[in-house]
C-alpha cells in the first residue's frame, strides 16, 4: 500500500512540472510572449506562449502587442522537400513539413530560434536594435529577421528560404483595403497601406495612415512575388522560386489576403550559410501633431528622416546594416548582462525581457528643417491611449538614466514645453499631452486625469535626476519658473493628501496616503536641489526647511503605532503597502528618510510575501512588477532584495501567462491582472518595465553606463551589404546547456529514476 502511495505521490508531483513544459531548451526560460519585431507603438511582433507547452516559432501566427493576427510565414526548401519555419500556414494542394523548434534563447536585443528541418539545422535570429546613443538608428521603427543554414548530416543540400508577410500588418480591421507597390533595387521594399487614410488617427491600437514595410537585399538569386497568400507560397513550395509579379488587384486583407513574398535560393550548402536578412516594420510621416504655443498644431516627423530623404532610403540603409547593427546588439547585450549578472542571474533575466519592450513605445520626433528640436513621445500602450503620460514615463526612468540619460531630456521637454506655454490651467503637472496618441493637443481646460501630487513629485524627481546624471543644467533653467510653481502647490498639498489618484489609479483614490505623501515630499527636496544648481539660495533654503521639517511630521504619522511599518493611509495601523516611493529618495541622494524607516520596511516586506511576491497594498492581492523591483532597490539586506527579485522572475517564468510582459499581476495565483468586467484586458507590453532597471542606477549622479549623450547622426549607419559573419557568431553566443532550471532537467533526473524504482518496487 506504502508503494502504491509512493507512486502516486511522485506522479502527481511530476506532473505538475512537466503542466506547462516546452519541448524545447529555452535560455534563460520561456517567456510569457518572446519579442521578435519591437521597436514603435505600430511595429511590435511577439509570439504568444502562455500556459501548457508554449507555442513553436513553426506552430502560431505571430501577434500585434494588443493580439491582433499577423500574417508572417517563413518556408524553407531542402532537396526538395518543403518546411514551415514561421508561423501556422495551411496551402491547399500541397506538401509541406513542421520545422521542428529545438531551442528559444533570447537577450536584450535578440530572440534567437534554431530549428530542424530535415538534414538542415536554420537559425532564425529576430533582432531589435536598441541604439540608445544614436537616436537616428534607435528611431527607425524597423526589425531583422535573419535566416541561416547549416547541414546537420555532413552533406551538400540545396537550400531556398522564402518569407512573407500579410496585409494584416496594415490593419487589425480585415474587412478594411488595402493598396501596395514593390520597388526594386539593391534593396527590394514591399509596401502595403490602408486605400483610405486618415492622419493622425489610431483606431484599436493599430494606426490608420502610413505604410507596412517588408524588404530584402536583392541578388540574382532572389526572387519576389505580391499576391494571394495560398498562391505565393504554392508558387515556392512547389517550385522554390517566386515569379517577380504584382498582384495589382486591390483588396480587403481578408479578401483571397494579399501577401508580399520573398524567396532566397542559397544554391548547394555544405556548411553555415550567410544570412538571408528580413527587414520589416510600420513607418509614417508625420508621426506625431503636437501642441505649441498659442494652440497650434505641429506636425513632427520621424528623427530617422532628418538624415533621410525618404523612408525608402532609410529601409535600404538598414538592411544593408545589418552585420553591423548585429555586432552593436551583441555588444550591448553583452554590456547589460555583465551589469545585471552581478546582481545576479534572475535580475539579468528580467531585464533583458524588458528593454525591448520598453523602447518599443518610446517614438522620437524632430520638426523638419530644424533638427536640434528633438522630442521623444511614449504611448502607455494597454492601460489607455494617451500620450506621453506623465506617470508612465516615471516608472520607466531608470531604463533612461542607465541607457542613455540625454534621452530623459527628449521624454521630458513636450510636458514641459507645453505646460510653460500657458495653455494647461492647473497649478499642478498636467497627467499627459492628449487622451488618443498619436496626437497631443493638450488640455486648455485642465480636464486630463487629475493626480496632482504624483505628476508634480515626478517631474519634479525626474528633472533633477536627469540634471544630476548628465550636469545639462538647460532644463532647470529654462524651467525654474514651471518647476517652482509646481513645488508650491506640493507645499500646500503634500504633507496630508486630499483624496486623490496615485500612479496605481485602477486602485482607487485614497485620502492621507502615506506613500503619495512621501513623493510630494521629495518633490520639494527635488526643488530645493534645483534651487540650490541655479544659484537661488533664498529658495533653497526655504523648500531644505520645508522638506525636512514635513519628513519628520510624515514619518510620524505614516509609521503604526507598534512601529512595525509604515501605513498606506496614515492612522490605519492594520494597512501597509509597498513604499516604492523611498526608491526616489536614495535615486537623488537627497537622505531625507531616515535609515530606521528602510530598515523597518525590509524586515515588513519578508513577513508578507505571497507565492509571487508582495501585494501592492492592503486593498488587494495583485502587484506592479515594476514597483517590486523598486522595493527591492531599498531593502537594506541582500537577502531581501534578492526575494523580491526572485518573485518577480519566477511571474515571469511561470507560463502562467501569454502576453507581452504585464506589469500587473496577482502575487497569490501569478495571474496577469486586470480590472473586473466582461471585457477584462490585463495590462500588456507597457513601457514601465523599464523600472526593472532601478538596481543598475543607485545614484542619478553616477555616469550613465552605455553613453551619456545623444548622437543625432545616423553615425554608424553603412551601405555595406551584409555578411554572415556575425550571424554566426550569435548563434554560438546564445547557445549554452540545459539548466537545473529547466522542467526536463526535473523530469529527466528525479522524476524519471524515482518512478522507476517505485514501478520495480511495486513489482516484487
Amino acid at each position: 500500500m506504502f508503494g502504491l502511495f509512493s507512486f502516486l505521490v511522485i506522479l502527481l508531483v511530476c506532473v505538475g512540472y512537466t503542466h506547462g513544459s516546452i519541448a524545447w531548451k529555452a535560455t534563460p526560460f520561456n517567456p510569457p510572449s518572446v519579442p521578435l519585431a519591437v521597436r514603435s507603438p505600430y511595429s511590435s511582433a511577439w509570439l504568444s506562449q502562455g500556459a501548457g507547452s508554449g507555442s513553436a516559432l513553426s506552430a502560431a501566427w505571430p501577434q500585434f502587442w494588443n493580439g491582433d493576427t499577423l500574417g508572417w510565414a517563413g518556408f524553407v526548401n531542402v532537396d526538395g522537400v518543403s518546411y514551415n519555419f514561421l508561423g501556422a500556414p495551411a496551402v491547399a494542394n500541397t506538401t509541406f513539413k513542421r520545422a521542428t523548434q529545438a531551442s528559444l534563447s533570447w537577450t536584450s536585443t535578440q530572440s534567437v530560434f534554431v530549428m530542424t528541418a530535415g538534414p538542415v539545422q536554420l537559425t532564425v535570429t529576430f533582432l531589435s536594435p536598441v541604439e540608445p546613443s544614436s537616436l537616428v538608428n534607435q528611431s527607425m521603427p524597423f526589425s531583422y529577421m535573419a535566416v541561416n543554414a547549416a547541414p546537420t548530416d555532413g552533406k551538400s543540400h540545396s537550400v531556398q528560404v522564402y518569407s512573407d508577410i500579410s496585409a494584416e500588418w496594415v490593419s487589425g480591421t480585415d474587412s478594411q483595403k488595402v493598396n501596395w507597390t514593390t520597388t526594386t533595387g539593391d534593396v527590394i521594399i514591399h509596401q502595403a497601406q490602408l486605400q483610405n487614410q486618415t492622419l493622425f488617427a489610431d483606431s484599436g491600437d493599430r494606426i490608420q495612415y502610413g505604410a507596412a514595410y517588408y524588404s530584402s537585399l536583392s541578388s540574382s538569386n532572389t526572387t519576389w512575388q505580391t499576391g494571394q497568400d495560398i498562391v505565393l507560397r504554392a508558387q515556392f513550395i512547389k517550385n522554390g522560386t517566386l515569379l517577380n509579379t504584382q498582384d495589382t488587384n486591390f483588396r480587403a486583407i481578408n479578401n483571397n489576403w494579399p501577401c508580399f513574398a520573398f524567396a532566397h535560393d542559397l544554391g548547394n550548402i555544405s556548411g553555415q550559410s550567410d544570412a538571408v536578412v528580413f527587414a520589416v516594420g510600420h513607418a509614417r510621416d508625420p508621426a506625431i501633431n503636437y501642441v505649441t504655443s498659442g494652440g497650434t498644431m505641429q506636425s513632427r516627423s520621424s528623427l530617422y528622416l532628418s538624415q533621410f530623404s525618404s523612408i525608402n532610403d532609410a529601409i535600404t540603409a538598414f538592411v544593408k546594416d545589418y552585420s553591423n547593427a548585429l555586432s552593436r546588439a551583441d555588444a550591448l547585450d553583452a554590456e547589460v548582462n555583465k551589469d545585471t549578472s552581478a546582481i545576479s542571474s534572475n535580475y539579468s533575466d528580467i531585464v533583458a525581457l524588458s528593454i525591448r519592450q520598453t523602447f518599443g513605445a518610446i517614438e522620437f520626433t524632430y520638426t523638419p528643417g530644424n533638427t536640434s528640436d528633438v522630442m521623444a513621445f511614449v504611448k502607455a500602450m494597454s492601460s489607455s491611449e494617451s500620450i506621453s503620460t506623465t506617470d508612465v514615463i516615471y516608472p520607466a526612468w531608470p531604463l533612461v538614466l542607465y541607457t542613455n540619460a540625454a534621452i530623459g531630456k527628449a521624454l521630458l521637454l513636450p510636458l514641459l514645453e507645453y505646460q510653460a506655454t500657458g495653455q494647461y490651467p492647473n497649478k499642478w503637472a498636467c497627467h499627459d499631452l492628449g487622451p488618443a496618441y498619436p496626437s497631443a493637443p493638450g488640455y486648455p481646460k485642465g480636464n486630463d486625469t487629475q493626480m496632482p501630487i504624483e505628476e508634480s513629485g515626478n517631474m519634479l524627481i525626474m528633472t533633477l535626476s536627469y540634471t544630476q546624471k548628465t550636469g545639462d543644467k538647460s532644463l532647470i533653467t529654462t524651467y525654474y519658473n514651471l518647476l517652482d510653481q509646481w513645488a508650491q502647490y506640493l507645499v500646500s498639498n503634500t504633507l496630508e493628501p486630499a483624496s486623490q489618484l496615485s500612479s496605481d489609479a485602477f486602485a482607487g483614490s485614497l485620502v492621507n496616503q502615506t506613500d503619495l505623501a512621501l513623493k510630494g515630499i521629495i518633490g520639494i527636496k527635488a526643488m530645493a536641489e534645483i534651487a540650490s544648481l541655479v544659484g537661488d539660495s533664498s529658495a533653497n533654503s526655504n523648500y531644505n526647511s520645508i522638506a525636512s521639517s514635513y519628513v519628520q511630521k510624515w514619518q510620524q504619522m505614516a509609521t503604526t503605532s507598534d512601529g512595525m511599518h509604515l501605513t498606506l493611509q496614515y492612522g490605519n495601523s492594520s494597512s501597509w503597502g509597498i513604499a516604492y516611493n523611498l526608491y526616489a529618495d536614495q535615486l537623488l541622494g537627497t537622505n531625507i528618510v531616515p535609515s530606521s524607516v528602510y530598515d523597518m520596511q525590509t524586515q515588513w516586506y519578508t513577513s508578507v510575501e505571497n507565492t509571487y511576491g508582495v501585494p501592492l497594498d492592503t486593498r488587494n492581492t495583485y502587484t506592479l512588477s515594476n514597483w517590486e523591483i523598486w522595493a527591492a532597490a531599498i531593502m537594506t539586506t541582500t537577502s531581501a532584495r534578492n526575494q523580491l527579485i526572485n518573485y518577480v522572475h519566477k511571474y515571469l517564468a511561470s507560463s502562467l501567462n501569454s502576453l507581452p510582459a504585464s506589469d500587473w499581476y496577482d502575487t497569490a495565483t501569478g495571474k496577469a491582472q486586470c480590472s473586473t468586467g466582461n471585457s477584462c484586458q490585463p495590462f500588456r507590453a507597457r513601457p514601465v518595465v523599464g523600472g526593472h532597471l532601478a538596481l543598475l542606477v543607485a545614484s542619478a549622479s553616477n555616469s550613465s553606463t552605455t553613453g551619456a549623450s545623444i548622437t543625432l547622426g545616423a553615425t554608424s549607419t553603412v551601405t555595406s551589404p551584409t555578411t554572415a559573419t556575425a550571424s554566426s557568431t550569435s548563434t554560438t553566443t546564445h547557445s549554452s546547456a540545459m539548466s537545473i532550471r529547466d522542467p526536463r532537467t526535473i523530469l529527466s533526473t528525479i522524476c524519471m529514476p524515482a518512478l522507476v524504482m517505485v514501478l520495480l518496487h511495486l513489482s516484487l
